[in-house]
């Protein structure tokens, strides 16, 4: 029974022998340097990538991707020997190569990863951490750099070891690994764990006297298969310690451990095979082949080379698997950056989005406002406007020589409203987008006219009892003369007649006494000066709406440089993400995410901010509307706007328009916060919706019906009208600093 367990299932193959395969080794070799060549750029980009996502050098996908790059620029075929202290790796080793080559001790002693390579004599390079090579010929200084201390520790100055031995089976570009053993110390595991990874082929030895403890199934589980380090061979030691019908019980076991394995090894190979180490040594160092042959050593190294052969031939078969592994993490850190960092971004733009939409918004209503006031103003200033409101009464003001009176009184008070409604719109407009301060519009008052009146005819009445005399009395100012007496009434009302009659200009003649004339001559002055107030006041209106279109006007926010620097990260990390991807498909690597750099739909703000221009005229929005669909905002008269920012700063849409200006994040509000607010709402009887305005007047209407003097003769209602107040005060100043 237990021969049929050390029999190599290799019979399709024919042993090669180890000295006539010069040119094939060398064939192999050429092949291996030209595959793992290929290999660099995805080493590089896995590398790139790791400090791209700022993975921690200390942590274990790290060490892996460390691990694996060295491994694949490696031209040799690396054979790592892994077990538990004790088990007899380094013996197996020995009896291999033939000799004492590697320590071997009844205690634990290995306690670096020893390299065995191929050399023309038997040599040992020790690298220390601090850059020192040590070289010595034979393996004597192994016992002062390669075993663990009184400590059981292995020593820390350490790099590497390697052994240089002139055997026919290394010359073949094999190396071979003498691992630390398991189970011991977690610095010997963590090195034989990363050491596993850059193996072309495991071989785990296993002890039949103790047969897979939990630890070694442990190992086999996380170590080998969950890093898809599936080329592996068992190899069971002490197996002739056992009793015979013990060891027919301990090969069902090992035979089952082997099955369900499934290792990634040639057709027609076990991946389970019996060795006697230290019977197998003891034959080669006697050059006993009967004793070599029965400890199952000559059937285990006929399939170990068969198996090199082929899998050197076939490398793609062993490395790549482990690769997809540790590539698919690498890529996932990189997709979960991508989506972290496209997040952030698309949370800022839709901020500055929905701020320049708010902007554009107020911007549109401000403007309109801004038209019509203009409008408004240019039609009170139009000259038939002003002689048909203010002709007559101008007219009479300098009949009376009451200019100054006239000019300060309704005629004042009318301007300045109009300037005043011009003026808000600009100052609201500064108060919102910081652009240019707005030049003040200022209108000047009519100059003082001067009345060139006729000469003065004598007193007297004549049958018409018609008054020709003026008694008019000369003023010094110059301005004109004072008309008293009945000549002075007489002009007034002359002057109320011919502007109602419109007979100024084509009176009878025959009528055309004094008082008439003196009457014309007003009505035309008052018509000069308000035809030169008219020129000169819509010139500088039109002057003011010129210069101060660049107010109603805002630039999108600076992006700031943390904004700036994400994009640039995401830039490189959905690069890293496309190289990463065309890199594993030129390996035919599966991977999960496509060979594609992701498009971010988010809005870039930085080719907003780009633009030479900073937002289209009216005529482009026009255009722009025809073409996409957009929410068009309602065009309001003058008379609707004041209406509606009348109260300015509780108005709901510039309350929004502030809440962004001032970047009130109110998602960002803490848990208990938001539940104060909409407890607020609730005593309120509100909803969240509700503006800040709909807040005041609801709140002025409880306090109304819930005043406590209103209750005052009756003491149950009253405390409860006083417990109504407090809560009405407390939710109100909540909502109140919530809005501001």
């Amino acid at each position: 029974m237990i021969e049929s367990l050390t029999q190599s299932k290799a019979e399709p193959y024919t042993l090669i022998p180890i000295q006539s395969m010069g040119t094939r080794e060398l064939n192999i070799k050429s092949k291996i340097m030209f595959q793992k060549h290929n290999f660099i750029q995805l080493t590089n980009h896995l590398k790139s990538s790791c400090q791209l996502v700022e993975l921690p050098e200390e942590s274990a996908l790290y060490q892996d991707v460390i691990t694996v790059s060295n491994y694949l620029e490696n031209p040799n075929f690396q054979i790592a020997v892994f077990a538990p202290f004790n088990y007899g790796k380094s013996t197996l080793l020995n009896a291999m190569l033939g000799n004492r080559t590697l320590p071997i001790d009844l205690i634990p002693t290995t306690g670096a990863a020893i390299t065995v390579k191929y050399g023309t004599t038997l040599r040992t390079r020790i690298l220390l951490t601090d850059g020192t090579e040590i070289y010595r010929d034979g393996t004597k200084i192994l016992e002062k750099f390669a075993i663990l201390d009184n400590n059981r520790q292995m020593r820390k100055d350490i790099k590497s070891v390697e052994v240089f031995c002139p055997h026919s089976f290394l010359e073949r570009n094999v190396e071979l690994i003498d691992l630390p053993g398991t189970n011991d110390r977690e610095t010997q595991d963590n090195l034989v764990q990363n050491q596993l990874l850059s193996a072309d082929l495991v071989i785990q030895l296993l002890d039949a006297r103790k047969l897979m403890t939990l630890g070694e199934r442990e190992n086999l589980r996380d170590w080998l298969l969950a890093r898809e380090i599936k080329s592996v061979i068992f190899v069971v030691n002490f197996l002739n310690l056992l009793e015979p019908e013990e060891q027919k019980q301990v090969y069902h076991r090992l035979l089952f451990v082997a099955e369900s394995f499934r290792a990634n090894l040639p057709p027609g190979f076990s991946n389970l095979y019996r060795v006697d180490a230290l019977p197998a040594l003891r034959g080669r160092l006697k050059n006993d082949l009967e004793l070599v042959n029965r400890s199952g050593l000559s059937n285990f190294e006929t399939a170990l080379q068969h198996i090199v052969g082929i899998l050197q031939q076939n490398y793609g078969d062993v490395c790549l698997p482990r690769l997809e592994v540790i590539a698919n993490k690498i890529q996932l850190l990189l997709v979960d950056k991508i989506t972290n960092i496209t997040q952030e971004i698309k949370t800022y733009d839709d901020k500055e989005k929905t701020k320049v939409e708010i902007k554009q918004k107020a911007k549109s209503l401000i403007s309109n406002g801004f038209q019509d006031s203009i409008r408004e103003l240019r039609s009170w200033l139009e000259l038939s406007n002003l002689l048909t409101k203010y002709q007559g009464d101008l007219a009479v003001a300098l009949a009376e020589n009451n200019f100054t009176s006239w000019q300060i009184g309704t005629f004042k008070k009318d301007l300045n409203k109009l300037q005043l409604s011009v003026m808000k719109w600009l100052y609201q407009s500064y108060e919102f987008f910081q652009a240019e301060r707005p030049e003040d519009l200022k209108l000047p008052f009519p100059n003082i006219p001067e009345l060139n009146l006729p000469p003065k005819p004598n007193i007297n009445i004549n049958n018409n009892n018609e008054l020709l005399e003026t008694g008019s009395i000369a003023v010094g100012t110059g301005v004109g003369w004072l008309l008293g007496g009945p000549v002075g009434a007489a002009v007034v009302g002359s002057i109320s007649y011919l502007l109602n009659k419109n007979v100024r200009n084509n009176g009878d003649t025959s009528q055309n006494t004094y008082h008439q004339e003196v009457a014309k001559i007003c009505i035309t002055t008052a018509e000069k000066c308000l035809s030169q107030f008219s020129i000169q006041c819509l010139s500088i209106v039109d002057e003011c709406e010129y210069k101060n279109q660049k107010v109603i006007d805002f630039q999108p926010e600076q992006e700031p440089q943390e904004i700036k620097n994400k994009r640039t990260y995401l830039s490189d990390l959905q690069n890293a993400l496309y190289q990463l991807s065309q890199e594993l498909n030129k390996f035919n690597i599966k991977t999960p995410y496509p060979p594609q750099i992701e498009i971010n739909h988010t809005v870039n703000n930085q080719s907003v901010n780009n633009q030479t221009s900073s937002y289209p005229t009216e005529r482009e929005q026009e255009t722009s509307n025809q073409k996409v669909t957009t929410p068009k905002v309602k065009s309001l008269n003058t008379a609707e706007l004041e209406a509606k920012f009348l109260n300015w700063e509780i108005d709901e849409e510039i309350a929004a328009i502030k809440a962004n200006i001032n970047s009130v994040d109110k998602e960002q509000v803490s848990q208990a916060e938001k539940d104060r607010v909409n407890n607020a709402y609730q005593i309120l009887g509100l909803q969240p919706s509700a503006s800040f305005s709909d807040v005041k007047e609801t709140y002025k209407k409880l306090v109304k019906k819930w005043h406590p003097d209103l209750f005052i003769n009756q003491p149950l209602m009253y405390k409860q009208a006083q417990e109504k107040i407090r809560l009405l005060n407390a939710a109100y100043n909540i909502l109140e600093a919530y809005y501001q």
